[in-house]
């Protein structure tokens, strides 16, 4: 049995700094990692050699603070495949950039900027400008905003509006978005006193009519993007509530959540109100998101008349809800490819992959199918092509589903699914699809690159799925 003249016989901390194998280590994480590393690895070995284990050598210890070293540098904000059939998965990071977006981050990465620089003049400059005439463009708004998020949004433009008055919801609206975050919450937080009007089915134009008073700030009309409601039903369209607004003299406040700059009818997806209906339906203020429909960094934009916008801007907030130079130029680099519409599905990650034909998916998982389960067959595991129904997540269009192909892999028992999923979840890219009606199915949608794809089940072996 080992004893203590093996825990002689154990390297120093000194003498392992010093091994040919440990200085490259030193040199890419740092001496205070390595160090504080191998002591936890000599003080694990020393504890297993007191309860009967083997004294490894060097190279073993070397292995073990490897390891332990892999594990503390590598990120879990790391990429992975997105085979869930949600193509804009709020956890997952929402909208994949476009090559042009990335490339402009990049650059203003690296780089100084003239952030808030006017080159003309020579004097200060606004971050918004980097964006507002694009904006504007592409919305027929007369001027434009930009901040962290469209809750963001919604809260600054409430507070800069309304503050101390009242604010109009159709009860049908008072949405709860992700995370529990409710827009009652919001409005309050943003010091406005909530009105509801009409049901949570049926509101009508009297309703809001008959609420507005000599306290009344403005109507907020919400997308309920995220539900919906069938049957007896019955909303104010937003041409209707402007014209309502307009004649009692206070603000509509048109949010549009996800908020699309295109009709996506035309690439064979449901019908979702545009953020340029909005504003030419005469909303005064319209606020919608930049990580979903959009496709690019996540950011809230406010769109509508130049007073309002003005209003907003020297509201103390802004300040605290404004954006860095990295999201304006990969926000800009995204909003300028929608100039060119009829390529806009090709450079567009994530118009490309909601446009993506079910033919094209299917062709995928079969090309697929036979090297997966050559992979996964040894360890009793069966994969063969199926149906799927992707959608297009963080809130739009949520009873619209869209015709896909996946690979359905089945097991002897629902544990050997589980274990499969988590060893999935492992991998160095992570592999993420959805346990359903007992089999893990991973929906293709969303796979551009099926090289790596294969590359990292490949690490997947037959002892480690058993």
């Amino acid at each position: 049995m080992s004893g203590p003249a093996d825990l002689r016989a154990l390297p120093s901390v000194d003498q392992m700094l010093n091994a040919p194998a440990v200085s490259p280590l030193v040199e890419q994480h740092g001496r205070a990692l390595v160090v504080d590393e191998l002591r936890r690895v000599l003080g694990e070995v020393r504890l297993a050699v007191r309860s009967g284990g083997a004294l490894p050598g060097k190279d073993g210890i070397v292995a073990a603070l490897l390891s332990r070293l892999d594990d503390r540098s590598r990120s879990n904000l790391r990429p992975l495949f997105n085979l869930t059939g949600t193509v804009l998965h709020t956890n997952l990071g929402r909208a994949l950039l476009a090559q042009e977006a990335i490339d402009a981050a990049v650059e203003a990465m690296r780089e100084a900027a003239a952030l808030e620089f006017d080159l003309d003049s020579g004097g200060r400059g606004e971050r918004d400008s980097h964006l507002r005439e694009l904006l504007c463009e592409l919305t027929g708004a007369e001027d434009a905003t930009v901040v962290n998020n469209n809750a963001a949004a919604v809260l600054i433009a409430l507070n800069s509006v309304g503050a101390g008055r009242q604010a109009i919801v159709s009860r049908g609206e008072l949405i709860e978005i992700g995370g529990a975050f409710r827009m009652p919450d919001i409005m309050e937080r943003a010091g406005v006193d909530l009105v509801e009007v009409g049901t949570t089915n049926r509101t009508h134009a009297k309703d809001y009519v008959k609420a507005i008073g000599p306290e009344t700030a403005l109507i907020l009309k919400v997308h309920t993007s995220n539900y919906w409601i069938e049957g007896f039903t019955a909303e104010v369209p937003g041409a209707e509530l402007s014209a309502i607004a307009r004649e009692a003299g206070v603000v509509l406040l048109n949010d549009l959540g996800s908020g699309s700059l295109v009709d996506l009818s035309r690439y064979g997806l449901g019908k979702e109100p545009t953020v340029r209906e909005a504003v030419a339906e005469g909303a005064d203020l319209v606020t919608f998101s930049g990580d979903k429909l959009l496709g690019g960094p996540q950011a809230g934009f406010i769109v509508g008349r130049k007073d309002l916008i003005a209003e907003i801007n020297r509201n103390p907030l802004k300040r605290a809800l404004r954006v860095d130079k990295i999201r304006i130029a990969a926000t800009a680099a995204t909003l300028k490819l929608y100039r060119d519409p009829d390529r806009l599905a090709l450079r567009l990650p994530t118009l490309f992959m909601l446009s993506r034909g079910e033919a094209e998916v299917r062709a995928q998982a079969e090309r697929l199918a036979p090297q997966v389960g050559a992979l996964l067959a040894p360890s009793g595991y069966a994969v063969e092509v199926c149906n799927c129904s992707s959608q297009i997540g963080s809130g739009a269009l949520p009873v619209d589903m869209i015709p896909s192909a996946g690979l359905r892999i089945a097991a002897a028992s629902g544990s050997a699914l589980e274990a499969l999923a988590a060893l999935f979840r492992s991998l160095s890219r992570p592999i993420l699809g959805r346990l359903r009606d007992g089999a893990l199915v991973l929906d293709l949608r969303c796979l551009s690159d099926e090289a790596e794809f294969l590359k990292t089940l490949s690490e997947v072996s037959g002892d480690a799925v058993a």
